[in-house]
């Protein structure tokens, strides 16, 4: 089975090869019938300490590494 692959935005690289990303995505409202946008953040690996706030990145699930990341940063995504 794939494993899942999200795009998203960091918000916070503050911790030791951690980044916390902002994933977004557009849902419709079950009334309205409008798209309305829905977020969500994870912690995400990053090994090499590479990427600061506000970059777009990819993460892969992945097995859990810690208490919170149960994600990787892709490096070669695009």
């Amino acid at each position: 089975m794939p494993k899942r692959v999200l795009q998203g935005v960091v918000v916070s690289s503050k911790g030791d090869k951690t980044v916390v990303v902002k994933v977004e995505r557009r849902i419709m409202d079950p009334v309205y019938k409008k798209f309305i946008r829905r977020s969500k953040k994870y912690h995400a690996h990053d090994e090499k300490n590479a990427h600061k706030e506000g970059e777009i990145v990819w993460i892969q699930e992945s097995k859990p590494i810690s208490k919170l990341k149960r994600w990787v940063v892709v490096e070669n995504a695009s």
